[in-house]
């Protein structure tokens, strides 16, 4: 291993990668170069870009885990899915393209997944099934993970050309004949 690369190490790169460049600059050869080592010296820890990703959205999570305070549940299921969702939102707007990271990629922590425990032990204690326990979390990672994204690349498109998402423009196009659109 070259000049005391650790995976955090690694991942700690690739996520400055991402937040300078974004996800398509995310490279094992970009990570490398940020580390001042050849990419070949990388694949001790990582044999793709895929790993790479994948290890960039378990320290994603990880990061929501810790903002949690360790992910105990309140008792109140409702409260607790808004507080998941607030969290892993921060955390996802907190780099550039960190959405799409963490979107599709597979946890590499058993850790983070056990972590999961708790909430869903509390969530079937106040009555709901483990299914819908289940069901709910996958449903409010999934929604923010796609609003996240849409709202990343809103102000990521809108550097480029503002009138890209131009509201004054959008509501002249819709017209007079949809008020609440408008709205």
């Amino acid at each position: 291993m070259a000049k005391g690369i650790t995976r955090e190490r690694l991942v700690s790169a690739a996520l400055d990668v991402l937040d300078d460049g974004g996800i398509d600059a995310v490279t094992v050869r970009a990570v490398a170069r940020r580390l001042d080592v050849q990419a070949p010296a990388l694949y001790w820890h990582v044999r793709n870009k895929q790993e790479l990703l994948d290890e960039m959205g378990t320290e994603i999570q990880r990061r929501v885990q810790e903002a949690l305070g360790g992910m105990s549940a309140s008792g109140d299921w409702r409260e607790d899915l808004r507080r998941y969702a607030r969290a892993l939102r921060a955390e996802y707007l907190a780099h550039r393209d960190g959405a799409r990271v963490f979107s599709g990629t597979r946890m590499t922590d058993a850790g983070l997944l056990r972590a999961q425990e708790p909430w869903l032990e509390g969530w079937t204690t106040a009555g709901l099934s483990l299914g819908q326990a289940v069901d709910a979390a996958q449903l409010v990672t999934s929604f923010v993970v796609g609003f996240a994204i849409e709202e990343q690349e809103r102000a990521q498109s809108t550097t480029g050309d503002p009138r890209r998402y131009d509201l004054e423009a959008r509501d002249a196009a819709v017209g007079e004949g949809a008020p609440l659109v408008r709205a």
